[in-house]
């Protein structure tokens, strides 16, 4: 059923004589082990390595989370080195190099690159995520997200998405992806079949996506479709729900059957296969979720996701147990042998796509050292500013504050709210370059005491903030796995911190990092929004306010939230 000289893998007949002969050389044990992408989330590789030693299991790659870029680099060498078949190394390659490499280009979120509007972003974040990723030894991106953000109470999407608009996400992800592809890494678009539709977060509850398939077919159908056309070679099935195609492909089915995709058949083949014609490689999302783990008993959902049409199984609860558990899955027929052949010839399909095999006897598999400088290069950090100049949005000025100045604002009170780094970001805030740029323009900012939690901090006169010509609020809540909420926590005692003071006091609200805050700030009159927290959008964002440059970005999604004292 695989045609392996068309899209996506378009393979020779040299290219098929080595996938073919690779799998006819393979014992089931080890095709079985090349099911498994696993996770390296520390420096050290090597206790992993003799773990996969001890149980005789070649997986067929490894997703590395961020390491300073010599280090990441270094472990993909020792990981290739360690195995006679070429691995996949992939990364989470959603904002640019930084997805691999701590040290690497922070260049924009996506719906940074969506308050563009402009293609030509896109396509500059996929080239810096694949010159920086491919440097590093990866060769697969976990990106680009296609889902849509409807739902703004979604912990997940929002940043990470290309907008509300399906025709926008469509044309932004594929130049994303065609910047990505010309440096030799292989895209997976997710989260199938959609993310942004629930309020819910799919790393703790199988999450739904509750369109129609009419309603499906018009917006994520569609971007999916478009996407497979232009030659995307993988894709992440999420614990997502669609039940109103499982309805549809499975009349009769029962409400307490139906799955999410990653162990859903009539998802997998028949939808996304068979009616969108995908022929490429389907992995799971994290099967550590509990979006996963709780829709059937482990021992039988680790196998079920391959006989459901997944080729691949992304990371496990426990290495041992749970390549076991996919052994004895073949050994009781769930995966049939027909089933196994088919996903482990995907998986070497997709290697010798990305000449892999071609790779490994050149011995260039992982570039040497000197191909480090282009991490973060000068080239690199302009297009970020560049792409942060024309993203950085006005949502609304309606008290003509704009543009402000050391002479008529010279006293400013500053609260910072969250900026703390979060899963994955060691950063720490960018809050403190915000203020050096304020200051180096004349500005005195005063830092609200978020240590004081006395209730005299409540019984300030409006005199105390009279004292100031202005108030900035500067928002970096990020959104994380396993965080249900983001919306502001406002200090104690009783919200000390809340923009009470509009009336008397010009209020700025500066959010870098959540374009939906105004829900919980609807008094504010003047907004901004900046997608993401890099020193290149605050940059961006003082020379905006202090009228040097001119806001660009346009609104990717409805930052009023359907509110409409929020507009006022």
């Amino acid at each position: 059923m695989i045609n392996l000289k068309d899209k996506p893998f378009y393979l020779s007949d040299e290219d098929i004589n080595w996938v073919n002969e690779t799998l006819s050389k393979m014992t089931t044990k080890e095709k079985v082990g090349q099911l498994f992408c696993l996770v390296v989330s520390k420096e050290d590789v090597s206790q992993l390595l003799q773990e996969l030693k001890n149980l005789d299991m070649k997986p067929c790659g490894f997703m590395q989370r961020p390491f300073m870029a010599e280090k990441a680099q270094e472990n993909s060498r020792i990981l290739q080195e360690s195995f006679d078949i070429p691995l996949l190394i992939a990364a989470n390659l959603e904002r640019g190099g930084n997805g691999i490499a701590i040290d690497g280009t922070n260049y924009a979120s996506q719906l940074e690159v969506a308050a563009t509007d402009d293609e030509e972003m896109a396509y500059r974040l996929g080239v810096i995520a694949g010159r920086e990723g491919r440097t590093i030894g990866c060769n697969w991106a976990f990106a680009p997200v296609i889902d849509i953000d409807y739902n703004f109470n979604n912990p997940i999407t929002n940043t990470r998405t290309y907008g509300s608009d399906p025709n926008r996400v469509l044309r932004l992800a594929r130049a994303y992806m065609k910047g990505i592809q010309e440096n030799g890494l292989a895209v997976s678009i997710k989260h199938w079949p959609g993310d942004g539709v629930d309020g819910r977060d799919q790393h703790l509850v199988a999450s739904v996506n509750s369109l129609s398939t009419e309603e499906w077919d018009k917006t994520y159908g569609y971007v999916y479709k478009g996407m497979i056309d232009e030659g995307a070679e993988t894709v992440m099935s999420a614990h997502i729900l669609q039940p109103a195609y499982s309805r549809l492909l499975r009349p009769g089915i029962k409400d307490e059957d139906i799955m999410p995709a990653s162990l859903a058949p009539e998802l997998n083949i028949d939808l996304l296969r068979g009616k969108l014609g995908f022929n490429g490689l389907i992995v799971t999302d994290a099967t550590s979720m509990a979006g996963f783990a709780v829709a059937m008993p482990r021992e039988l959902a680790v196998p079920t996701s391959i006989a459901a049409g997944c080729d691949m199984f992304l990371f496990t609860m426990n290495l041992e147990e749970d390549f076991n558990f996919m052994l004895k899955g073949v050994e009781k027929g769930i995966i049939t042998e027909e089933r196994l052949n088919e996903a482990v010839t995907r998986i070497l399909a997709l290697k010798a796509r990305l000449r892999l095999h071609i790779k490994q006897k050149e011995g260039n598999l992982v570039p040497d050292k000197s191909a480090l400088s282009v991490i973060k290069c000068e080239e690199h950090e302009r297009w970020a500013r560049e792409c942060a100049d024309k993203a950085v949005t006005l949502v609304k000025d309606t008290q003509k504050l704009l543009p402000i100045s050391p002479e008529k604002h010279k006293k400013v009170l500053l609260y910072i709210l969250g900026d703390i780094g979060g899963y994955m970001d060691d950063s720490k805030g960018i809050n403190g370059y915000f203020i050096k740029l304020l200051e180096q323009n004349g500005f005195e900012i005063t830092k609200y005491d978020y240590s004081n939690t006395d209730f005299s901090v409540m019984n300030r006169p409006i005199s105390f903030f009279k004292n100031f010509d202005l108030i900035v609020y500067f928002a970096s809540l990020k959104t994380q796995s396993n965080q249900t909420v983001v919306r502001i926590n406002w200090a104690q005692p009783m919200g000390s911190d809340v923009p009470k003071f509009v009336k008397e006091v010009p209020t700025l609200f500066i959010s870098v990092d959540n374009p939906y805050h105004l829900q919980d700030v609807p008094m504010v009159k003047t907004f901004i929004n900046g997608y993401n927290s890099s020193e290149y959008v605050v940059e961006a964002v003082v020379e905006k306010i202090l009228g040097r440059s001119e806001f660009k970005g346009i609104n990717p999604v409805d930052p009023f939230c359907g509110y409409w004292d929020a507009t006022l």
